[in-house]
């Protein structure tokens, strides 16, 4: 069998491959592995997105945590960001919440959180895959763990990410997508909170709706609402909101790195961008790198991924980064990426300019990026040295107006091909060639 956990907790389609009662296995080894052994009595917090396989999944996790002689909270819907600060918030041991992201409805996920409300190390989560199911005491009596329900937490996050807000959001009219997901009533309370006029639209979860056709990964109906109801800006959320996205007034995307430059120089303006450094990905545009630059913006690259992003912020002193995607870790406020956060801090620099979010995103040109998977073939072959050649040729004619990027899959027998280019044309015509190139050498 191969690795249980991915790059972000343990996903599959709920129910065929994850079970309740592989949910329960988890966490009892979790609750194993992350209690404190000196305390009588260790506590866990829950939460979940309003998928319908949360219901039963949630059960299970909470009867293996409080079979293991763990007391429970249980959070009820909320985004992911929430029970990170939560879990220290409340004195938890470990956090858990139960999501699948932006995936659609029929998936699912277990996500566990240290009791800092970091997401957990590979090597954490690789002690939890090797006491699955091993032999142990089973507590009873006054030794089993208590379940409460501790819905009202949820004002502790919202207070939480008021508390950080830079200036209100007084006269902005915004239109917020909440991907009939975990954000759905957290989110449109925040906004109205701080201050913004709001129209809500993905905002009537059924358990079974959740991205379906709205939010971060379908911006078409924020886009029209934006449009029909004359709005300043548009935000969209994913599922568990643990990232955000972004329309402008006219209309157009607002991706992750263009609210990540405007945040930045928000930030280094403030005197609160540590080390005038910003952690970006490999993926991030190179019109984000070099308008950073431009301004002495100093970009960290990592790998895919925004546990990536924040082990280098954490292990270099850095307190901002995030991905193209519109996961953005604001570190001063969050150990995670917070879509909400992100949003609210995002307003809060239109407002404070009283500029149109479209002028402030035009502090970055994104260049034309062509993305090619190519499948089928051997990864291992990646660095041979005709597909390197075809490379550094490609580079020499883009000079500094462009880039290319080679990547391995890192689940599936596929290399991506990306290039950025001045062009679409040239963008598309180098990433084709490009492709080709590795078909031939690595088929």
């Amino acid at each position: 069998m191969g690795r249980l956990f991915g790059t972000d907790g343990v996903r599959g389609v709920a129910g065929r491959d994850l079970t309740a009662e592989l949910a329960m296995d988890l966490s009892v080894a979790a609750a194993h592995v992350l209690r404190d052994a000196g305390r009588s009595r260790p506590l866990a917090v829950v939460g979940r997105d309003p998928r319908a396989s949360g219901e039963f999944l949630e059960a299970a996790v909470v009867a293996g945590l409080a079979s293991s002689g763990m007391d429970v909270l249980r959070l009820g819907v909320l985004p992911t960001p929430a029970v990170a600060y939560l879990t220290p918030e409340l004195g938890a041991d470990l956090g858990v919440m139960l999501s699948a992201s932006h995936n659609p409805a029929p998936d699912n996920g277990i996500k566990f959180l240290t009791r800092q409300g970091f997401k957990l190390p590979d090597a954490v989560e690789n002690e939890i895959e090797r006491r699955l199911g091993e032999k142990w005491e089973r507590p009873v009596g006054s030794a089993v763990g208590r379940v409460r329900e501790a819905y009202g937490e949820t004002e502790r996050y919202v207070s939480h990410v008021l508390s950080s807000l830079p200036h209100r959001l007084d006269g902005l009219r915004v239109v917020v997508d909440c991907a009939h997901g975990a954000a759905h009533m957290v989110a449109p309370e925040a906004l109205l909170r701080a201050g913004a006029e709001v129209e809500t639209i993905g905002t009537a979860p059924d358990g079974l709706n959740i991205n379906d056709g709205v939010g971060s990964t379908h911006l078409g109906p924020l886009r029209e609402a934006v449009l029909a109801g004359r709005a300043d800006v548009g935000i969209a959320y994913d599922g568990d909101a643990d990232r955000c996205l972004a329309v402008t007034a006219d209309g157009a995307e607002v991706d992750g790195d263009q609210i990540m430059a405007v945040l930045a120089m928000e930030m280094r303006a403030e005197g609160r961008l540590a080390k005038d450094t910003v952690v970006a990905t490999v993926m991030s545009n190179l019109g984000f790198k070099l308008a950073m630059r431009e301004v002495g913006i100093t970009v960290v690259e990592t790998a895919v991924g925004d546990r990536y992003v924040l082990e280098r912020m954490r292990e270099d002193g850095f307190t901002f980064g995030g991905e193209q995607s519109g996961h953005v870790i604001m570190l001063d406020h969050a150990t995670t990426g917070d879509g909400l956060l992100t949003s609210l801090h995002l307003l809060a620099a239109v407002a404070r300019s009283g500029k149109p979010l479209s002028e402030l995103a035009a502090v970055m040109t994104k260049l034309p990026q062509v993305l090619v998977n190519v499948k089928d073939v051997d990864k291992s072959r990646a660095r041979g040295a005709a597909l390197l050649a075809a490379v550094a040729q490609a580079e020499l004619e883009l000079g500094d107006t462009g880039r290319v990027l080679i990547r391995p899959s890192g689940t599936e027998p596929m290399i991506r091909v990306m290039v950025e280019a001045a062009s679409h044309d040239q963008a598309t015509e180098m990433a084709d060639r490009l492709a080709e190139v590795v078909r031939v050498t690595c088929g």
